[in-house]
Formats: structure tokens, C-alpha cells, sequence
């Protein structure tokens, strides 16, 4: 587990400058696969092999965001889901940023999500007709 992951993320009250440079580059090596842009934002987009999957993951980011008070933005289709975040309070980054992503790291499991989830049963219906002199027949 990432020493970010243990932490919790703590709200911006704004004033402060956003990281930059060494500061970003160290807390990136600490979350994998995040992507820094352009100093702003991190990104990352995680695959699943179903839509079903990708929507389940949506909702646990979601609700562990709201547990944070930190909101990332989440984009979600079918078999993937990419996640942006930054503290919108600075317009830049800032080490609750990291903390969100080693969080939402732990919410995924490749190996589960790898499996594709069997498909739904369709409902049987049976359909019957008759006629005024017909007994009930089945189709």
C-alpha cells in the first residue's frame, strides 16, 4: 500500500500556490500509470471488459470521493474509465491530488475485472392464444 493511500485527503482553503516541478515529481512516482498534465492535473484510465464493470468502479470512486470531499472527474464507456483530477480551489495541484489516485488505485483489481461478468438470463415468457372453440394452446 502506497504511504498516500494511508493519508486523508484535506480540503483547500485556496492561498496557496499549486505544486510544480521536483514536488509533482515525487509524489507521481508514488501513483502508477497517473499521468501529470502539464502541471495542472492527473490522469488515468483504467480498463475493465465490460461496461458493467467500468459502471461498478464509477460508483466506488464516487462514493470514496464523496467520503474524501475531494471530486475527481470521471469519464466512463464502455470498458473503460478515466479519471482527471486537481484542486480546483488553486487551479493546479496538490498532494491531496496523490492521495485521491492511491486511493482510487486500491479500488481497482485487474485480475477481478479481468473476468467478464456472465450475461443476464433473459426472462422466459410463455405466450398462449385460443380460439372461442380451440382449447389453450401453447406457442
Amino acid at each position: 500500500m502506497s504511504d498516500l493511500a494511508a493519508k486523508t485527503c484535506v480540503p483547500c482553503r485556496g492561498g496557496m500556490p499549486p505544486l510544480k516541478g521536483e514536488e509533482l515529481s515525487l509524489l507521481q512516482k508514488q501513483v502508477d500509470g497517473w499521468n501529470i498534465i502539464e502541471e495542472h492535473n492527473i490522469t488515468k484510465t483504467f480498463k475493465f471488459p465490460d461496461f458493467r464493470g467500468a459502471l461498478g468502479f464509477v460508483n466506488r470512486v464516487g462514493e470514496l470521493a464523496e467520503e474524501q470531499g475531494h471530486h475527481p472527474g470521471i469519464s466512463l464507456a464502455w470498458g473503460k474509465v478515466e479519471i482527471t483530477t486537481w484542486t480546483h480551489k488553486i487551479n493546479g495541484l496538490t498532494e491531496s491530488d496523490f492521495i485521491l489516485a492511491a486511493k482510487i488505485d486500491q479500488l481497482y483489481n485487474p485480475e477481478l475485472h479481468a473476468r467478464r461478468q456472465p450475461p443476464m438470463a433473459a426472462p422466459r415468457c410463455l405466450f398462449f392464444w385460443s380460439t372461442p372453440r380451440s382449447p389453450l394452446r401453447r406457442l
